[in-house]
């Protein structure tokens, strides 16, 4: 996996086997990338890479990604949900996504022409994160882990077999992912349960 942002744009994130080969799905979305990831750095936010992709941070606070797909690329807020959007341009990633959305671009011109409007989300998920803001989820459902959140958003049939399962074993997955306390144990138990999530069974069956 990636440990810079110039070797994600230049060779893609190195999780499948088309890094660094022309079917890489960053290098055919290069050049939005560099447009996204120029827009996003005029907001001074500090850029590292966290799960192979691009993630821009305020004062240790996660505050958005940008990320390749087949068919679009995404600039994705953690705190999506905590938003003004009038526009109604976020999106959740996914069914059963609640906190994290994201908004999808198909060419250079897109990112443009929404410029001003992805600044101020920027700027709002700056302040949420000055003022400590938490999103409100209800205790019969466990918020959903960055990691897997982010898996998800890279592996359409990954995802499109998670949301599949049962709410009952979507939930107990969630909760086996979020009780570890260290993020590469919690990479590590995705990565695990990979096979019988796309198998369509839970954690229990055998």
């Amino acid at each position: 996996m990636v440990t810079s942002v110039d070797a994600y744009m230049a060779d893609g994130c190195g999780r499948c086997e088309h890094f660094a080969t022309p079917h890489c799905k960053v290098r055919a979305w290069q050049e939005l990338l560099e447009t996204l990831r120029e827009l996003v750095l005029q907001s001074g936010l500090e850029e590292v890479v966290k799960w192979g992709s691009p993630c821009y941070m305020y004062e240790n606070h996660n505050i958005c990604m940008i990320g390749a797909l087949r068919t679009h690329c995404s600039l994705s807020f953690f705190k999506g949900v905590l938003l003004t959007d009038v526009t109604e341009k976020l999106e959740f990633a996914g069914e059963h996504s609640r906190i994290a959305k994201l908004i999808r671009f198909k060419s250079v011109e897109e990112v443009t022409k929404y410029r001003p409007l992805i600044h101020d989300f920027i700027r709002q998920a700056v302040d949420i994160e000055r003022q400590g803001l938490k999103p409100q989820l209800s205790a019969a459902t466990p918020p959903m882990p960055e990691e897997l959140q982010q898996i998800m958003s890279e592996d359409t049939l990954f995802r499109d077999a998670f949301y599949s399962l049962t709410p009952g074993r979507q939930r107990g997955y969630i909760l086996f992912f979020s009780q570890a306390k260290q993020s590469a144990t919690r990479r590590s138990r995705i990565a695990s349960s990979r096979v019988k999530i796309l198998q369509g069974k839970g954690l229990q069956d055998r």
